[in-house]
């Protein structure tokens, strides 16, 4: 969904760095490991929050005037 603002665990700030991760890990001669650490993210559990984050919005976007619309009131 939306990438959690802090960490879970330790409450460290995180969701201003996602945006800044997928440059970072688009280049292909950087590690996922070396992203991170570029970011500032030494804690295990900071690194699980980025690295596990699934971004969903996009997909549910697609179904988001299906379920606002009623089906009677569509117009073919």
């Amino acid at each position: 969904m939306i990438i959690p603002i802090r960490c879970f665990s330790c409450g460290k700030v995180t969701g201003d760095l996602w945006e800044r991760y997928l440059q970072l890990i688009s280049d292909p001669r950087k590690t996922d490991g070396d992203a991170m650490d570029e970011l500032g993210l030494k804690r295990y559990c900071c690194r699980r929050m980025i690295m596990t984050h699934v971004d969903l919005v996009e997909k549910l976007l697609k179904y988001a005037y299906a379920l606002t619309v009623h089906p009677s009131t569509r117009q073919s």
